[in-house]
């Protein structure tokens, strides 16, 4: 099975984030025995944004007398896509920064959702042109954004749900590790609480690779 992990906290693998995907990680292999994992570690804390470029080469793909060149922004692009093309299963670490994505997973994201490349525009709307596979998203947030007690609202998770959908990528599930701002007690109550549900979650489900 191959396991493209894309790393968005600025804390990279000593983030919070970090650690439940790793957890994550380990449950799928806990559940594949006898099967060769390859993982593909995918930090984006760097990554240039899409620039004026990219956006012209894009422009000229609708029109075939007009060669596109793959450089620069445009060939950064292609590389993430295929890495997202060839996983069986991706596994994102973001932290939630100001009640969204941080702007390092939304940059990897402008890269990926490329027109007449990962969706096509239809009468009937965007369809994405990526199989499907399972996508696993660990979040860690220093308040709390579930449960009857939430602190602060959560747009990440429907957007981020939203914009998967538009390139083809459904079966989405989210795990969290909230409260990550309060006493190191409390939070090894958190984590501990977390890994109970990751454990539930999928001695009831074993992904199967698309």
């Amino acid at each position: 099975m191959k396991i493209l992990r894309v790393i968005c906290s600025p804390r990279g693998t000593s983030s919070e984030s970090y650690r439940l995907s790793q957890t994550l990680i380990n449950q799928l292999i806990d559940r594949h025995p006898g099967s060769d994992f390859m993982i593909t570690e995918r930090g984006v804390t760097g990554l240039a944004h899409i620039d004026a470029d990219y956006a012209e080469a894009v422009s000229k793909r609708r029109d075939p007398t007009r060669p596109v060149a793959a450089k620069g922004a445009l060939l950064q692009s292609e590389q993430l896509i295929r890495e997202l093309e060839n996983a069986d299963c991706v596994v994102i670490a973001t932290p939630m920064h100001n009640l969204m994505v941080p702007s390092a997973l939304k940059a990897w994201l402008d890269h990926v959702v490329q027109a007449d490349r990962t969706f096509r525009i239809t009468a009937e709307g965007k369809v994405g042109t990526l199989r499907d596979r399972p996508v696993f998203i660990a979040i860690a947030s220093g308040g709390t954004f579930t449960g009857v007690n939430a602190q602060q609202p959560d747009f990440l998770r429907p957007w981020l749900q939203a914009v998967l959908a538009g390139i083809g990528l459904l079966d989405v599930r989210f795990f969290s590790v909230e409260g990550t701002g309060q006493k190191p007690e409390v939070v090894d109550g958190i984590r501990a609480k977390t890994e109970r549900e990751t454990a539930l979650y999928f001695a009831g489900h074993v992904p199967t690779p698309a």
